[in-house]
This record gives C-alpha cells, sequence and structure tokens, in this order.
C-alpha cells in the first residue's frame, strides 16, 4: 500500500521562519494537553502510512507527519515534545499530556448519560493536569529538595519543619520554571461531541455538553496558572462539519444545509461554533482574573474554514474536504468508514502536500505546518508567539 522508502515532499509554501534562534527565545519548555490533534505517543495505534512524511514510521501521531504542537517546538527552538508516559524520557524542554480519543470530560460524565459506548480513553482535562502536576517536581524541583537526607534523625518537629521549607523552594522553583515556559491547553472537545453525536444524539442535545467543556477547560488552565503558568495558548475546535469523515456520515439531500462557499455541513458547524463562543467566554473571564497572565485564543476553527472558502490560497490543489488516505465511499470524499487509512483497501494520494486532510479526520503535515504559522507569527493567536516570546 505504501512504500516506506519513498522521500517525503519538499514543501516550499509557508515555511516557518528560520531564523529565530533558541538563544533569543525566553521559553524553556513547552507543554502540551490536548486529543489526538496534538498526541506525541502517548497512544500509539496501528503503522505506516501514518508518519510517512516525515518519521518513517508511526509514532502515535495522527497525521503523515509532524503536527502543529511540533512545528509550535520547532519555531521556539525546543525539541519536539516526548510523550509523558516515555520510558527513560528527558522532560526537562517539556512533556506532551495528550491522548488519542481524549475528551475534556470525565467519563462518569457519559456513564450517567448512558453514553458510555466508544469510550476507552480516560485522559480528561482534569487527568491530564494530575499527571503533569505529578511529573512536575522531578523536571524543575530543588535538587537539593529531592537529594535532601538527613545524615541523622531529628526530632519530628525538625523534619516538618525542614521538609516545609524544601517544599516551598521547590514550589518557587518549579513557578520560576513554568514562568519561562509556553503552555498549550488543547484542543479538548472534538471527542466529548463526536461521543454524542456517534451516540445518536441529536446536535441540540450534544450541544448541552458545551458549557459543561468549556468550564472543564477553565478549570484545568486555572489549576495550571496556579501551579506557576502564565503563558497559554488555548486553541479552538475545528469545524467539525469541514472534516470529510462527518461530511460522509452526515450527509444532507438538501443543498441548503452546506456552505455554498466552502462545502461545509452548516448544523455541524454551529455546534462547534457554539463550543468556540463559550470556550472565548472563559478564556476573558480567566483573563480578567489573572490580569498577570497571558491566555491566548488559538482559532483553528478560523484556520480551517478559510482552507474550505479558499484552498489554492495555501497551495492546496486538490481541496479541503477531500481525504487523501482513504477509499471511495458513498460520496466524493475519499472517505470509507469500511477502508480507513492504514487498513485493508485504503490508499494513499500522490501528493500529500496539496490536501488539507489526510485520514478523514486528522490534517496533512502540510495543512499542521500552515496552522503553526499562523500561531507563530499571527494572525489566528494574537499576539503571536513568537513576537512574545523574544527576549
Amino acid at each position: 500500500m505504501v512504500n516506506p522508502a519513498m522521500k517525503p515532499p519538499f514543501f516550499l509554501l509557508f515555511l516557518l521562519c528560520s531564523s529565530h534562534l533558541v538563544s533569543s527565545q525566553r521559553y524553556n519548555a513547552l507543554f502540551n494537553f490536548g486529543d489526538s490533534l496534538s498526541d506525541t505517543g502517548n497512544v500509539v495505534l496501528g503503522g505506516l502510512p501514518y508518519g510517512m512524511t516525515y518519521f518513517g514510521h508511526h509514532t502515535g501521531r495522527c497525521s503523515d507527519g509532524r503536527l502543529v504542537i511540533d512545528f509550535i517546538a520547532e519555531g521556539i527552538g525546543l525539541p519536539h515534545l516526548p510523550p509523558n508516559t516515555a520510558k527513560n524520557a528527558n522532560f526537562n524542554k517539556g512533556a506532551n499530556f495528550a491522548f488519542i480519543a481524549a475528551p475534556a470530560l470525565p467519563f462518569d460524565f457519559y456513564h450517567e448519560r448512558g453514553l458510555s459506548k466508544g469510550l476507552w480513553v480516560n485522559a480528561s482535562v482534569h487527568e491530564q493536569v494530575d499527571r503533569f502536576e505529578k511529573l512536575l517536581p522531578s523536571i524543575c524541583g530543588s535538587p537539593q529538595g529531592r537529594d535532601f537526607v538527613p545524615y541523622s534523625y531529628p526530632p519530628i518537629e525538625l523534619l516538618d519543619e525542614l521538609s516545609l521549607i524544601l517544599n516551598l523552594r521547590n514550589s518557587a522553583d518549579c513557578k520560576d520554571f513554568l514562568s519561562k515556559s509556553l503552555v498549550v491547553v488543547g484542543e479538548f472537545g472534538g471527542n466529548d461531541y463526536s461521543t454524542g453525536i456517534f451516540g445518536g444524539w441529536p446536535l441540540t442535545k450534544v450541544s448541552s455538553f458545551a458549557p459543561h467543556v468549556a468550564r472543564a477547560v477553565a478549570e484545568g488552565i486555572e489549576r495550571l496558572i496556579g501551579l506557576g503558568a502564565v503563558d497559554l495558548i488555548v486553541p479552538s475546535v475545528l469545524p467539525t462539519g469541514c472534516l470529510p469523515l462527518y461530511l460522509t456520515l452526515y450527509s444532507a439531500k438538501d443543498a441548503a444545509e452546506y456552505g455554498s462557499r466552502s462545502g461545509c455541513l452548516r448544523r455541524l458547524n454551529t455546534l462547534s461554533w457554539y463550543h468556540n463562543a463559550g470556550l472565548r467566554r472563559q478564556i476573558d473571564r480567566l483573563q480578567k482574573k489573572y490580569p498577570s497572565v497571558a491566555i491566548r485564543y488559538a482559532d483553528m476553527y478560523a484556520q480551517i474554514f478559510d482552507f474550505a472558502i479558499d484552498p489554492l490560497k495555501y497551495g492546496f490543489k486538490a481541496g479541503a474536504l477531500r481525504t487523501c488516505c482513504g477509499a471511495p465511499g458513498m460520496h466524493s470524499y475519499n472517505f470509507n468508514l469500511h477502508a480507513k487509512c492504514d487498513q485493508n483497501g485504503s490508499t494513499v494520494c500522490s501528493d500529500i502536500s496539496a490536501h488539507v486532510s489526510w485520514d478523514g479526520l486528522h490534517m496533512t503535515e502540510a495543512a499542521h505546518r500552515i496552522i503553526a504559522q499562523g500561531w507563530l507569527n499571527g494572525p489566528y493567536v494574537n499576539p503571536p508567539i513568537l513576537s512574545s516570546s523574544s527576549s
């Protein structure tokens, strides 16, 4: 199906600026939370053709190559993030806590609503922040505090006092460390809404999840601020109605159901827009509560929608709505639920960089590169990451 030895295509469009050297950046680490849009190996499923373009093998990334978070790391002069579950990894420059299929909300939320089917990765926002909080002392805690062993056994009162001093010192060390780190919180929400949609719930009922999801993300952000984070990026959900999987499974007979210019399903995009509006309100609330902290919204919805409106503007000659890795299905989106990417019957398109969609749900490396450009240099993160990270 795929030749693992094939050379990756050479991208000339929207290359990230190479003049931003690590010495000119103030970020000492990058931490990421989210789902399959940014998981770099906490969950590894299948094999090639995933990873074929850049890595030459599947690394757990849901793409042919690098993700947005990989390009962000490169853009600020840091290495690609190791998954937090990696053994013997060095997390001093950052870690990735995202998991494929992770919902923002805990499983209990869905069990109570009879939507347990399909849930399999219980890695909610709070679960991921819990993992981060447990890992943090090993990254930034005082070495003296970690290695301290009394030569004798002083009174318990003195040990308690020493422990308090060391904990305070470690906490101060970590707050200082995080104040010089970039933290990306999301995307979260896509798997929450798909749980309801695939469970057969009407969109009006699925939309009732949105306030819960946005609040969970806000609570996660607030916990991270409490640990010392002062520079956070919070991505929106994608326009679901522009994804080939949903366009295939939930097609409509009425042409009015589709955007006249984008070809996306209006009702699904309305759900995504509703989530993003609630998320922005939560961000605005937190920004007022923590004026010394930068909490920036990354508008992936607008980016993907712009791809659909004018794909040629970005070099996507195959458009934004046709899957690269897939098989012909009921419609023209090259998505077939019975021959998904990496399954028998699927094939990879000849020019991956001409496509936005990789497998019907996730994007190609070419699309990730351009999205990251919009975060690093604007206008989809305001102010852009690079403009605020130069020392």
